[in-house]
């Protein structure tokens, strides 16, 4: 018996030796495969998941790519997800990284509910061969020593420096300069990463007058000349309101005011950056004229301001006022934002709660212009949830002359909406000052990312544009679209609001 129990062991012995050493093996590869990652990882420059978080952020690419069978089953479907869906999202990755946009089998646009957009093609689309470039609009000419001409459709809206990171705007600002495109600057100032990037710049003059400030911080003619002798400075926007917080002026946690970005603002360090939550000095109509003029005449470059609307009684008054006076007192354009827009940090009631949405504010606003005759004095620029060539090409039709985005920028740059904007641990390095995370956005490869989903979204505009028989995107008009009503029947924008002139 004990020769037989010998036996089995010799004959085990080996056996379990070679185990052992295909599992010392296994785990030494194992091993070698996460440091040999890690080092590739932590050293690569394109993807800032992965710098960031080493190893572990593959497995967001692998549940992604998972995530459309799970959801099938158990999960939200791609247009369900807030505040915007993967649907939006996944198209904004795809055009930044300028792969391919098309999808196969049908659409997941449930084209029955209340509110859809609808595009009335033509039977007879538009030839490539027949098509023009988007025309340029220029933006103050006869009104101002140095109007601008504006060429791109779509355009980078307001985002601090403070709100996103110096790579961010290095980023953005590259990008602009390549995709012949403006920059707004946000409430933030004027900061050398806005002018080192060699965009063209829209200067935002926020309620606290961040940038060009005295020392009683009221604004500063001696700073708002020395900003306007950039000559990438081509515009400046006075910011009354925007479509997250109305009535709530910028909020910049503690956190996020480093050394430079307070010297920026002419603010202290260690306390949160709370602008007031409108200029002390515009209290009427007549106040708001008063200030663009005089900003128009020290800078001599294009002014207007920045507005949700909630409150309509007001748009008439500054018409009739502006007719009275003369057009030359009227603001050269007007930056109309939704009530659904997007911001680093808001109080909820605002967010959820106050301002209109900008499908039904543009036709009102461009309809006003229209009935005071100022449509082609007063150039308007819209934003609120416009990532799309859809939603793009349905503001164009509305009446805008641009449209402008935040958010669909922070996507072609990385953004994952972890929604952690208003604190100090972005994962992308957007809309962090921690020098770690931020190693993980390099801004001369997300700047050919902005360039690319600038180029996309207005060759898809164009498509659209195209099919609905026209040769350019400000071709587009309120008859190109329907609305779906409650009764699942669409009904032509241009009957639902008439009074429409380009």
């Amino acid at each position: 018996m004990k020769i037989e129990v010998m036996e089995v062991v010799r004959t085990v012995t080996p056996i379990l030796e070679i185990l052992y050493t295909l599992f010392i093996l296994v785990i030494g590869l194992v091993v070698l495969i996460v440091a040999v990652t890690f080092v590739i990882d932590i050293n690569q420059s394109k993807n800032a998941i992965l710098r960031n978080y080493p190893v572990v952020g593959h497995f967001r690419s692998i549940f992604s790519s998972l995530g459309e069978f799970f959801r099938q089953y158990f999960f939200a479907m791609d247009r369900e997800e807030m505040p915007f869906n993967r649907a939006e999202r996944d198209w904004v990755y795809k055009a930044a990284n300028n792969n391919n946009t098309t999808v196969a089998f049908g659409s997941t646009k449930n084209i029955n509910l209340v509110g859809t957009v609808l595009f009335a093609n033509c039977p007879f689309p538009t030839l490539d061969e027949d098509a023009v470039e988007t025309r340029p609009i220029i933006i103050g000419r006869g009104f101002c020593k140095q109007p601008y001409q504006a060429k791109s459709v779509f355009n980078i809206s307001g985002m601090s420096f403070g709100a996103i990171s110096k790579p961010a705007v290095l980023a953005l600002s590259n990008g602009a300069r390549m995709a012949n495109c403006w920059y707004n600057t946000g409430e933030g100032g004027l900061s050398p990463y806005h002018l080192e990037g060699g965009a063209d710049i829209v200067f935002q003059i926020g309620t606290a007058k961040y940038g060009m400030r005295d020392e009683k911080g009221k604004l500063s003619d001696e700073k708002l000349l020395e900003i306007a002798a950039h000559d990438q400075v081509k515009m400046f926007e006075i910011k009354m309101s925007q479509g997250a917080k109305p009535g709530k002026g910028g909020i910049l946690p503690k956190e996020k005011v480093t050394k430079q970005i307070a010297e920026i603002r002419g603010i202290s360090m260690g306390e949160d950056s709370i602008s007031p939550n409108r200029h002390i000095e515009i209290a009427s109509i007549n106040d708001l004229l008063h200030m663009i003029n005089h900003v128009r005449k020290v800078t001599g470059k294009p002014t207007g301001f920045k507005s949700v609307i909630g409150a309509t009684a007001w748009i008439d008054d500054l018409f009739k006022e502006i007719n009275k006076r003369g057009e030359a007192c009227a603001p050269d354009f007007i930056t109309l934002d939704s009530g659904d827009g997007g911001t680093g940090a808001a109080p909820m009631s605002l967010l959820d709660n106050v301002g209109l949405p900008i499908k039904e504010t543009l036709p009102f606003l461009v309809d006003k212009l229209n009935q005071y005759n100022l449509k082609q004095r007063v150039k308007v620029i819209t934003s609120g949830k416009l990532i799309t060539p859809a939603s793009v090409a349905w503001a164009l039709c509305a009446g805008a002359d641009f449209v402008v985005s935040a958010r669909g920028f922070m996507f072609s740059l990385g953004c994952i909406q972890s929604l952690k904007c208003n604190k100090n641990t972005c994962p992308t390095g957007i809309t962090t000052h921690n020098k770690r995370l931020q190693k993980g956005l390099n801004p001369e490869n997300k700047a050919l990312k902005v360039v690319n989903y600038v180029r996309n979204i207005t060759h898809a505009v164009e498509i659209i544009a195209h099919s609905c028989g026209v040769r350019e995107p400000r071709e587009l008009n309120r008859s190109h679209v329907r609305i779906v009503q409650n009764n699942g029947l669409s009904v032509a924008m241009d009957e639902i609001y008439p009074s429409q002139s380009k």
